[in-house]
């Protein structure tokens, strides 16, 4: 068996990023781990029983809460990493892990969970609320960070994208082909919340980080006029400010909540509210594994993931949700009260999200590994 190794960004919590990393890591359970940083405890049992190999910012006190702070530092950090030895690293990266330093004789997979989003396109989402000098000093050092970008993806011998969306993103940006591999989605439903067509469901529901780009703010504005229950599921630096636009107790914000009670919102909800543009999104695929369709601006990574409705006539197969064209209030009210006047088949949509399956992943990611010859 070949010396490998994977390196992943950082690890204090299981989003989706870590649980691709997991089911990566399963096919090669000796493999060590590099990242910047990790909380053991925030990680699943199998990622607690690695090898994880930590560079020296783990030793800085509440490092999870400061680390966006010292993004500069980032490249030349994970460059610090002695990966030799290793015939083949595998990087999951959205932001530095895949700019670290390659032997030359080792070969580099880079699973792109998405260009770096605050250098490539979204850079007001993030930082438009920041005072102008403070502004002008991030755009200068994201001018030599762009470069240090691009010149290490160059480096990579594989891209693997998470969606076809990603996959014209690594060719638009850094002239790269790449394989489209969509995450693994792995939810054990529990009996208690088998799907029932026939139990009255009882509200719409979001599951997402309290974040700009998510456009949670949109969905409650949206609310606010429909006067119909919305759950909010998660937390965020936006809490407080989505918490203040709420003007009626149809909407209730939960924070996180353990997957027990998260699988009964699922079993409860009648759609999930998905009004971002998302690399790929795991949740709504998590919430068509439970039968729930999806409600969604259509753009990004959910193209991948829900067949929409058609109302044109050329409707050839099942759907699983209903895309809105324009990220506006308007956009999805219209979208929500058409979804109210449409049949979806529950067993249907679970079917459907079987293709997104942990199985499938791993055999994709070994079979790829094996075609290119990249183990010896």
């Amino acid at each position: 068996m070949s010396n490998i190794c994977f390196i992943h960004d950082w690890l204090y919590k299981m989003r989706g990023g870590e649980k691709v990393l997991e089911a990566m890591s399963e096919l090669y359970p000796d493999a060590p781990i590099y990242t910047l940083f990790s909380d053991p405890e925030a990680l699943s049992e199998n990622l607690k029983k690695r090898k994880i190999i930590n560079s020296w910012l783990q030793f800085i006190p509440g490092i999870k809460h400061i680390y966006r702070w010292l993004l500069p530092l980032f490249p030349w950090i994970i460059q610090q990493f002695d990966l030799s030895g290793y015939d083949l690293i595998i990087s999951s990266s959205h932001c530095v892990a895949k700019g670290a330093k390659i032997p030359m004789m080792s070969k580099h997979i880079c699973y792109c969970h998405t260009p770096m989003r605050y250098l490539w396109g979204m850079e007001s989402e993030y930082f438009s609320k920041y005072p102008f000098f403070l502004q002008w000093l991030i755009e200068l050092y994201f001018k030599w960070l762009r470069k240090w970008d691009y010149e290490t993806s160059q480096r990579v011998d594989q891209f693997i994208a998470n969606s076809n969306h990603i996959a014209k993103k690594i060719k638009t940006i850094y002239g790269k082909d790449s394989v489209v591999i969509h995450p693994p989605v792995h939810v054990e439903i529990p009996e208690q919340t088998e799907v029932d067509d026939e139990e009255e469901n009882e509200f719409y529901l979001i599951v997402s980080a309290l974040v700009p780009y998510k456009r949670i703010d949109l969905a409650i504005s949206a609310f606010n006029q429909l006067k119909k229950p919305l759950v909010i599921v998660g937390d965020g630096p936006m809490k407080n400010e989505l918490k203040n636009m709420i003007e009626t107790e149809l909407i209730v914000m939960t924070g996180w909540i353990e997957d027990k009670s998260l699988f009964e919102f699922y079993r409860k909800a009648k759609a999930l509210i998905f009004p971002g543009e998302e690399d790929f999104g795991m949740v709504p695929v998590e919430a068509q594994m439970f039968g729930v369709p999806v409600i969604a601006y259509g753009s990004g990574g959910i193209l991948d993931s829900v067949i929409p409705y058609t109302d044109n006539g050329a409707q050839t197969k099942t759907y699983t949700g209903i895309f809105f064209a324009e990220q506006t209030e308007k956009a999805l009210i219209e979208a929500v009260k058409k979804f109210e006047n449409l049949l979806f088949d529950s067993a249907d949509i679970q079917s459907h999200a079987q293709n997104f399956s942990k199985k499938r992943f791993q055999q994709a990611i070994s079979s790829l590994i094996k075609e290119k010859d990249f183990v010896r």
